[in-house]
């Protein structure tokens, strides 16, 4: 399967290798299905069959000005879960692709779920007095343009220098032609204030299904305890700090995040 037309007509690129168990791995912000690739190597080789989501407006998916909204990201991944038969999946996000998961499931319950990742995600972007692991400057008061100019650089967390590994890591995989920064898309300015908008924890605390919380010790966008935080409430939950990771944890230590995958996976 290489694409899937969601019920407004938009065309989404996906991809599905392996056999077995089926596990959905949804990216972030800007970031296309192919950050996936050492994610799919690790879960195909244990016998899983991987499929990789690039969202509405992300890698080779249209990019409408339309839809540019959590809720919408949501029923654009239950509408893949449909055009590819899958009735139990496990489902990986990293960054947005994780709040995508939560939109999902806050949509159209957890029924065909059996078990959530998320990777470096904090489920409340605005921070306040009682929760300080949101985007780190972002608060009510200047919550309205915040993001208007794209995502704004913190000077926090891990540098660029060892960022950019994760790239090399991608390139030596893929090919240095096949690994190209992403492209910035305007329309997609509105999900970013969505997203900002939205807060997570009480579809965490209603999950019936296992979730794993993995944060990267060093993100460049918001605290670590985030991950300890957001579970507080749900009863079949973890959390992993994977340590000399930023915020792209699967890329800067792949290898603990596929392993933390598969251990994970296998327990469901």
């Amino acid at each position: 399967m290489a694409s899937v037309t969601t019920s407004d007509g938009i065309t989404l690129h996906l991809t599905d290798e392996g056999s077995g168990p089926a596990v959905v791995l949804v990216a972030g912000y800007r970031a296309g299905a192919e950050t996936w690739v050492l994610q799919a190597d690790a879960l195909t080789a244990a016998g899983y069959r991987v499929l990789c989501l690039d969202r509405r407006s992300q890698g080779r998916s249209d990019a409408p000005v339309s839809g540019q909204r959590m809720a919408r990201h949501g029923k654009d991944l239950h509408d893949a879960l449909d055009a590819a038969g899958l009735t139990e999946v496990l489902l990986v996000g990293s960054s947005m692709g994780a709040s995508t998961i939560w939109s999902y499931v806050d949509l159209f319950g957890g029924g065909r779920v059996r078990g959530v990742v998320s990777i470096d995600q904090t489920p409340r972007m605005i921070n306040d007095a009682g929760w300080p692991y949101g985007f780190y400057g972002l608060h009510r008061a200047n919550s309205g343009d915040f993001f208007a100019g794209g995502v704004p650089e913190t000077g926090r967390g891990l540098d660029a220098g060892r960022a950019g590994q994760g790239l090399l890591r991608l390139a030596a995989r893929l090919g240095p032609e096949n690994v190209s920064p992403p492209v910035a898309r305007p329309e997609t300015l509105p999900l970013l204030h969505d997203h900002a908008h939205q807060d997570w924890r009480d579809v965490l605390a209603r999950a019936e299904f296992p979730v794993l919380m993995l944060a990267g010790r060093e993100s460049q966008f918001w605290p670590c305890e985030h991950a300890e935080a957001a579970i507080r409430d749900t009863p079949a939950a973890q959390a992993v700090i994977v340590e000399d990771a930023g915020h792209a944890t699967h890329l800067d230590r792949p290898d603990a995040v596929n392993e933390a995958l598969r251990t994970f996976a296998a327990a469901l």
